[in-house]
Formats: structure tokens, sequence, C-alpha cells
């Protein structure tokens, strides 16, 4: 059965890959899953066919045969159960890895996402520059905790998993700020990431997307 999923026509993000139909694209490529692209304007993303699929008029949207999905933990976890590749086989290292998939989008990202909003819907107002500290601040614990835990190691909990590629989705949200440099095995635990091939073609894929369109 086909693959299709969405994405945006126009990327907010200008091709930097942080776009979240990033994350699907992604694991497709990590499990070697062919799939197709189905471009959505700001405007279609609000239409009933679109919102019929997601609820909340966002991408990315998964489609296979008769299951339609949205979420991209989701997406992610359904991929990465159906497909060897992206969990292990053992069952108490598979549920450890399931677990870093949800502190990625549950414990971490939050704060780096609120603090990014902050940036360009508060910036303007007067207790901006009171409040980022706070901000930061809630961000440089999440990191570091994370930093703790990955210690010297190359991937989260052994292999590579579906764990370490929202984890990265997600710390690459930061990489143009400086909050990433009082963590110092942040940024080549992303750096590997961004070095395997199912990253690459993942990213030059949705890259394309915005070159097309530059």
């Amino acid at each position: 059965m086909t693959i299709t999923i969405t994405a945006f026509e126009s990327s907010p993000d200008r091709g930097r890959g942080q776009a979240r139909d990033m994350r699907v694209r992604w694991a497709l490529e990590e499990v070697g899953q062919p799939y197709e692209v189905r471009l959505l304007s700001f405007a279609a993303m609000k239409e009933p066919a679109h919102i019929a699929l997601q609820p909340f008029g966002q991408i990315p949207t998964y489609e296979e045969g008769d299951l339609a999905l949205f979420e991209t933990g989701a997406i992610v976890l359904h991929i990465a159960g159906r497909h060897a590749g992206l969990l292990p086989e053992d069952a108490n290292a598979r549920a450890r890895a399931i677990a870093w998939m949800f502190a990625a989008l549950n414990t971490v990202e939050p704060p780096i996402v609120e603090r990014e909003a902050a940036g360009y819907a508060e910036g303007d107002k007067p207790w901006h520059r009171e409040r980022m500290p706070m901000l930061d601040s809630r961000v440089h614990a999440r990191l570091e905790a994370l930093s703790r835990r990955l210690g010297a190691g190359e991937w989260l909990d052994g292999a590579f998993s579906a764990g370490d590629l929202l984890m990265v989705t997600v710390l690459r949200r930061l990489e143009r700020t400086d909050l990433l440099d009082a963590h110092a095995n942040l940024r080549p635990y992303i750096a590997r990431a961004e070095a395997r091939p199912a990253y690459r073609r993942a990213f030059d894929a949705q890259h394309a997307v915005f070159a097309r369109r530059a």
C-alpha cells in the first residue's frame, strides 16, 4: 500500500528541516519505506478534507490504505512498530526507546517551543526582556538532564532508535541559539544524527520543496 504524508506547500522554516513532516520523512527513510507527499497551502490545511485527517488543521498526516494518523509521535511510533530499524528487538530496550520518544515530545520540546514562541509573539512587549532568562533557565534544566544522561554515549540507549530521531529533531530547534553551548555533548550528538544517510535524504527532500518555490 502507498504511504502518503502531508507537508507544507510553502515551509515557514525556509527549508531548514524543522517542519514536523521532517520527522516522518526521516523515520520512513530509516526503515526504507517509499512514500508520497501531498503538499498543502495554509488555506487547504483548514478545509474539511484535511480536517477530517488532522482535527487541528496541522501537518503532517499519514495515510496508508484505510489508516489515517496525525501527530508526529504517533506516526513515528507506528512506523517504528511496523518496520525494523527504529526500535530494538529486546522488549526492555524497546520500552526504553519508546520512553525517550515521549520524553523528547513531552518533556524537552515544550519549554523550547515556549521560548521560541515568546521570541516572535512577545518580542515587542515590555516584559519580554525580563521573561527570557526564566524561559532560558527552563530550557537549560532540560538540556542539563539530557546531557548528563547521554554522557559519553553515542546515542541515548545503545543503538540509534526512534527516541534519538525525535530528540534530535527537537534539539535542532536550538541550533541557531547559544543554548546548546553549555552542554558540550549535545551538538556532537545532533551532528551524528545529521550525518546519517537517511537523515540527509529526508532533509534534501524537504528542502527541495522550499527550493522549488524560492
